[in-house]
C-alpha cells in the first residue's frame, strides 16, 4: 500500500497508482464486473477487489449518494417540525425555471393527494392561487363543491379574481361552485355589515369557513406596498398606518403582525371574507407563497396557525428555517 507522501516518489508507486486508477475507471465508469476487470488486467478477482477498496481508502474514488430531492425533503421535514405543519412541499431551485413556474405545480400535487371527491373546497385570490389551480389535473368529482373565501376584486384590478379562480377549479373538478356575490372591500363599514347579513352572502361565507380544504396565498406588507389584490383600496399613507399598527402580512383579506395576531385596520370592517379565525379550524389550509419579500409574512402566517401546509421554493424554505428562533 502506498502512502500519500510517497505515492509519486518512485516509478513503482506511479505504476501502482496507474493500476488503481485503471481498475477504478473500469469498475465505476465503464460498469465492468470485477471478474471482467481481473481478466483484462491479468490479476485475480480478490486483487481487483483490494485495488477497488484501496481507491476508496486513499480518496482516489469519492462515492456520493444523493439526489436533488434529498435536500428539499430534509427542508420539508424541518418545516413540518419547526412550524407544526401537517405537510410541506419545497420546489428545488432550478437554473431555468422560476418559483412561479415550479411552486404551483407542487401545490397542485399536494391538493390532488389530499382532497377527496366529496370535499368542500375554498380558495382565495391572487397569482399564486390561480397558478396552482391551473396545475390541478382534471377530475370527475360531482359531489365536491368550491366556495369563495373572499369577495370579488375591483373590476379594474388585473389580478386573477376569486370568482374566476373558483369557477376554474370547479370546471377542472367537474363539481359545483358556490359564488360570493359581493366585493372584497365595501365602500363603508355599515354597508359591509349589512351585506354580511344578507342570507345569500352569509351562506356563502359559512360554506367557505366550513371547508375541508383551502388554497390560500400570502400577501406581504412591504414599505408602502401591499399585495396587488389591494390595488384601488389603499394608498401609501394608509399602508404606513397599517405598518405602524404592526401589520407585516395578509391572509384571506385580513392583516396580521409578526406574531400572527390579527391587526384590526380600517379595512377590516369593510372586508367581505371568512373570519380569519376560521382558517384555524379548516382541516387543511394549503399556503402557496415564495420570495424574499414574503418571508416575514409567511412566518407570521405560520406563527398564527393560519396555514396547516406550506408550499414554497428552496430559497424561501431555507430563509424561513435560518431565522427560526
Amino acid at each position: 500500500m502506498f502512502t500519500r507522501n510517497s505515492q509519486l516518489a518512485t516509478a513503482e508507486s506511479r505504476k501502482h497508482i496507474e493500476l488503481v486508477l485503471k481498475v477504478a475507471r473500469m469498475y465505476y465508469m465503464q460498469n465492468l464486473t470485477q471478474a471482467q476487470i481481473a481478466s483484462a488486467v491479468g490479476y485475480s478477482r480478490p486483487t481487483v477487489s483490494r485495488l477497488l477498496q484501496e481507491s476508496r481508502d486513499e480518496g482516489i474514488v469519492h462515492i456520493d449518494i444523493g439526489h436533488v430531492l434529498e435536500r428539499v425533503m430534509s427542508l420539508e421535514d424541518r418545516l413540518v417540525q419547526c412550524f407544526g405543519l401537517k405537510f410541506a412541499r419545497v420546489a428545488p431551485t432550478s437554473p431555468t425555471l422560476a418559483p412561479a413556474e415550479t411552486v404551483p405545480e407542487y401545490a397542485a400535487s399536494l391538493f390532488s393527494e389530499q382532497a377527496r371527491e366529496d370535499s368542500l373546497i375554498t380558495v382565495s385570490n391572487g397569482r399564486a392561487v390561480a397558478a396552482t389551480v391551473r396545475q390541478i389535473p382534471s377530475r370527475n368529482w360531482p359531489k365536491a363543491n368550491v366556495a369563495q373565501m373572499v369577495g370579488a376584486l375591483s373590476p379594474s384590478n388585473s389580478m386573477t379574481d376569486s370568482p374566476d379562480i373558483c369557477r376554474m377549479l370547479a370546471n377542472r373538478l367537474n363539481c359545483t361552485f358556490s359564488p360570493l356575490h359581493a366585493p372584497m372591500i365595501m365602500s363603508s363599514a355599515p354597508i359591509a355589515e349589512a351585506m354580511r347579513k344578507e342570507p345569500q352572502i352569509a351562506t356563502s361565507l359559512a360554506l367557505g369557513g366550513g371547508a375541508d380544504v383551502a388554497i390560500e396565498g400570502v400577501g406581504a406588507v412591504v414599505n408602502d406596498r401591499l399585495s396587488p389584490v389591494f390595488d384601488n383600496y389603499v394608498d401609501a399613507h394608509m399602508v404606513r398606518r397599517m405598518r405602524d399598527l404592526g401589520a407585516v402580512g395578509t391572509v384571506c383579506g385580513h392583516f396580521i403582525d409578526a406574531s400572527g395576531t390579527h391587526v384590526h385596520t380600517e379595512l377590516c370592517v369593510r372586508t367581505i371574507s371568512i373570519d380569519i379565525e376560521r382558517l384555524k379550524h379548516i382541516p387543511l389550509v394549503i399556503g402557496v407563497a415564495w420570495g424574499r419579500e414574503k418571508i416575514e409574512a409567511i412566518r407570521a402566517c405560520l406563527s398564527g396557525g393560519y396555514l396547516s401546509a406550506l408550499v414554497t421554493d428552496q430559497h424561501t424554505a431555507e430563509s424561513l428555517l435560518a431565522k427560526k428562533p
